[in-house]
C-alpha cells in the first residue's frame, strides 16, 4: 500500500529462515513545512516535491526480484518527530526494535541528534548543510543528497567553462543565506572567479527598501558576467532572470541551478527511473526525490550483498557499497566526509544544460572528489 510514509517488505514466500533481512527506519519531520502546498505548488529548483517515503518506495519496488534472487529481504518501517528530541526517541526506538539501518529526512539538528543516539549507520537524505560532512560529521554518517559545497562548485567549474569570470554575488538576509554565500565563496575562490560586488537583498514592499527589492536598482552600477543569486526560501530568486541590468546569466539558486537529479535528463536510463517515479508518485522527480531513492538502492545493495549476521557487518558493508544512481558511474560513499560522490546537473528549470564535473578537469584520485571538500581540505576528524 502507498501512502505518505510507508511500512513496505519486500521478501518472498520461498525465502525461509535462511533469508537474510534489513530492518530499517526512516524518520520524517511531522508538518513538513518544506512540504506545504503553497510551496510544492511553487516547484523551486533544489526544494522537495513530496516526502521521501515516496523515492525510496520506488526503489524498493524496483528491487523485489532482485530480492527474491538474493534470498533476501527488507523491511523499511516509517517513523515521524516533531522535535529534535522527538527524532531523538524514534530513533532509539528503532535502534531498540531491530532495526540495522535508520534513513533521515530531517533538519541538520535533528539528523546529528540521531547519529549521536544510536550505534546505527544513519542515511542522511535531506540535509544539504556542509558541516554534517565537516566539523559535525559522525562516524556512521552518510549523506545521499549533495552538498551544498558540491553545488556551488558544479556551478563554479560550469562559469570557468564558458568563460564567465566576473560575478555580481546577491545574498539573501536569513542565517542560512549567509552560510551558504560564505560556500559559494569559497567554490569562487577555488576556481579561480572574481566577485565583482556583493550585495543584500530582500523581499519587500516597503518603498523605503527598495534598494533592496528591486533587481534593476540591484544589478546596476557594475559590469559582470553573471549574477549569483543566494536565496534559500527561493521567492525573490525566481523572479530575477530577465531582470538584470545587464543581459548576463542568473545562476545559484535560480537561472541556472546545479542539483543532484531533473527529471528531464535524458541519458543512463534516467528517463525510466524519472517515468517510473512519475507513475508511482503522480508528481514529477526531484533532486530529494532522487537521494530518497538512492537511500532506497543503498539499502537493496546491502541486503544483497552482506551476509546474515549482526547488525555489525550492515554497518562495515555501507562503507564500501556502490550504487547504480542511473548517472553513468558507479556512486560510492568518501571515505572522510561519508558523502555519496556522484555527478550533478546543471539545469534551468526545463531541461539539463550541462554536468559537472566539467569535461577537461583533472584530479589525482576521482574527478568527482572536484564537487564538495576534498580529502587534503576536510575538517572531519570521525574515523570510519
Amino acid at each position: 500500500m502507498r501512502g505518505a510514509l510507508l511500512a513496505l517488505v519486500l521478501s518472498s514466500a520461498c525465502l525461509g529462515a535462511a533469508g537474510a533481512t534489513l530492518k530499517a527506519t526512516l524518520i520524517s519531520p511531522e508538518n513538513d513545512p518544506r512540504l506545504d502546498r503553497t510551496r510544492t505548488e511553487r516547484a523551486y529548483l533544489g526544494h522537495p516535491g513530496g516526502p521521501a517515503a515516496d523515492g525510496v518506495q520506488v526503489a524498493l519496488d524496483e528491487g523485489g526480484f532482485e530480492l527474491e534472487a538474493a534470498g533476501a529481504s527488507v523491511v523499511l518501517s516509517p517513523a515521524t518527530a516533531g522535535s529534535v528530541d522527538a527524532a531523538r526517541a524514534a530513533a532509539q526506538a528503532a535502534e531498540k526494535a531491530g532495526a540495522a539501518l535508520i534513513l533521515t529526512d530531517l533538519p541538520a539538528a535533528w539528523t546529528l541528534a540521531v547519529a549521536d543516539a544510536v550505534k546505527l549507520p544513519v542515511l542522511n537524505l535531506g540535509a544539504p548543510d556542509d558541516r554534517l560532512r565537516q566539523q559535525d560529521c559522525r562516524p556512521r554518517l552518510y549523506h545521499l543528497l549533495p552538498s551544498e559545497r558540491m553545488r556551488a562548485d558544479a556551478i563554479a567549474q560550469t562559469l570557468v567553462s564558458r568563460k564567465w569570470n566576473k560575478l555580481l554575488l546577491l545574498v539573501g538576509p536569513g542565517a542560512q543565506d549567509q552560510l551558504r554565500a560564505a560556500t559559494a565563496q569559497a567554490s569562487i575562490k577555488r576556481y579561480g572567479l572574481q566577485v565583482v560586488a556583493s550585495k543584500p537583498f530582500k523581499l519587500s514592499t516597503d518603498p523605503r527598501e527598495r534598494d533592496l527589492a528591486n533587481p534593476l536598482l540591484l544589478t546596476a552600477g557594475n559590469n559582470y558576467d553573471a549574477v549569483w543569486i543566494v536565496d534559500s526560501d527561493g521567492e525573490f530568486a525566481r523572479g530575477l532572470p530577465y531582470r538584470t541590468v545587464l543581459p548576463r546569466p542568473v545562476v545559484g539558486d535560480a537561472g541556472l541551478v546545479a542539483l543532484a537529479w531533473h527529471a528531464q535528463f535524458e541519458r543512463y536510463g534516467a528517463p525510466q527511473v524519472s517515468r517510473r517515479f512519475f507513475k508511482a508518485a503522480k508528481r514529477p522527480m526531484t533532486d530529494s526525490d532522487w537521494a530518497a531513492w538512492m537511500g532506497g538502492k543503498t539499502l537493496l545493495a546491502l541486503a544483497t550483498s552482506t551476509p546474515k549476521g549482526p547488525n555489525a557487518a550492515w554497518a562495515q558493508a555501507l562503507a564500501k557499497t556502490s550504487v547504480d544512481g542511473s548517472k553513468g558511474l558507479a556512486l560510492s560513499f568518501r571515505t572522510w566526509d561519508g558523502q555519496l560522490r556522484q555527478p550533478l546537473l546543471l539545469t534551468d528549470g526545463q531541461g539539463v544544460i550541462a554536468q559537472a564535473p566539467i569535461e577537461g578537469l583533472l584530479h589525482p584520485t576521482d574527478v568527482l572528489d572536484t564537487l564538495g571538500a576534498d580529502a587534503p581540505e576536510k575538517l572531519c576528524k570521525a574515523t570510519r
